[in-house]
């Protein structure tokens, strides 16, 4: 068991979570189109589905409730709360799940973002998570995206607590980054989740090499969520929303359709694991350290 303290009208609360071995993760794989109201309204009806199948964790894709790309950002962006964050919360509460909002374009100050927010089963938003690393990569006759031409990165590590066990958050780009991983790790965490929309490019080259990789790392469970492919729009995302145990193997995988997978993420196994090969207790913390500096 453990306890989490929040503040009420000034006074604390504390919140006693009983832990449970195992739960249900679900994973939504969203046809995004240019209709905002018809993404949120789609996103509604399968975060839905996806409690009515027991799932307690539900995750939705980056960019759930507009197109992906930088000439789309301004025009959908939306300030928080907003509109997008109001139907996340309602999900959240009509369903008593623990919903990880993909992301949306968040504008404020004058600023945009790419930003993960987290409700819980009773509305109240628990999380936002602003995207770390910026999109920006050229690769000579496939892919040239430069996310930091609208969005500026966020400064925060981004975890938070439910009754199964600690969740850490990065979105899409932040996976490539073995340190986030790592450091949520040892914050413990167990599992990680990164809404996320790969190209056609790096998709089938890292898209899942990557998942493997940071659950092998870490002894986690790492789960993403991609838009279903859209083969006519601007930026064709390559789907395949997946989940990986911490041993590195796939129990769960979308192809490009929109779809909701699950995985019954069982937390003893983790342990088991730890156990077994006890990387942890083994690091060389007096030749090498991964640290976060103070936020």
């Amino acid at each position: 068991m453990t306890t989490a303290a929040k503040l009420i009208r000034g006074k604390q609360v504390v919140t006693k979570f009983c832990f449970f071995s195992e739960f249900r993760l679900a994973v939504v794989q969203l046809q995004v189109s240019n209709l905002k109201t018809d993404n949120l309204s789609r996103a509604r009806r399968l975060v839905k589905e996806a409690a009515e199948q027991g799932g307690k964790v539900v995750l939705l894709p980056e960019c759930f409730n507009s197109p992906y790309g930088t000439s789309f950002f301004p025009t959908y962006a939306e300030s928080i709360p907003g509109e997008s964050t109001q139907v996340l919360s309602e999900a959240a509460r009509e369903n008593k799940v623990y919903l990880v909002g993909g992301s949306i374009p968040e504008e404020e100050g004058g600023k945009l973002y790419n930003s993960c927010m987290v409700f819980g089963p009773d509305g109240e938003m628990i999380l936002k998570h602003r995207k770390i690393h910026l999109f920006d990569i050229n690769v000579p006759g496939k892919i040239c995206f430069q996310e930091s031409e609208t969005l500026s990165p966020g400064n925060s590590l981004s975890t938070f607590d439910t009754p199964f066990c600690k969740v850490g958050v990065g979105i899409c780009y932040d996976m490539r980054f073995a340190e986030l991983a790592q450091l949520y790790s040892r914050r413990g965490c167990q599992l990680l989740v990164y809404p996320g929309a790969f190209n056609m490019t790096t998709g089938p080259a890292h898209w899942e090499l990557l998942q493997r990789a940071r659950a092998v790392d870490n002894q986690v469970y790492v789960a993403t969520a991609s838009p279903a492919r859209d083969e006519t729009a601007s930026y064709v995302a390559w789907g395949h929303s997946t989940v990986v145990n911490p041993w590195g193997e796939v129990i769960s995988k979308a192809g490009a359709e929109e779809t909701i997978i699950y995985a019954d993420i069982d937390l003893q196994y983790l342990a088991e694991i730890r156990q077994q090969i006890p990387i942890s207790s083994q690091r060389r913390h007096d030749l090498y350290a991964v640290t976060a500096l103070p936020e």
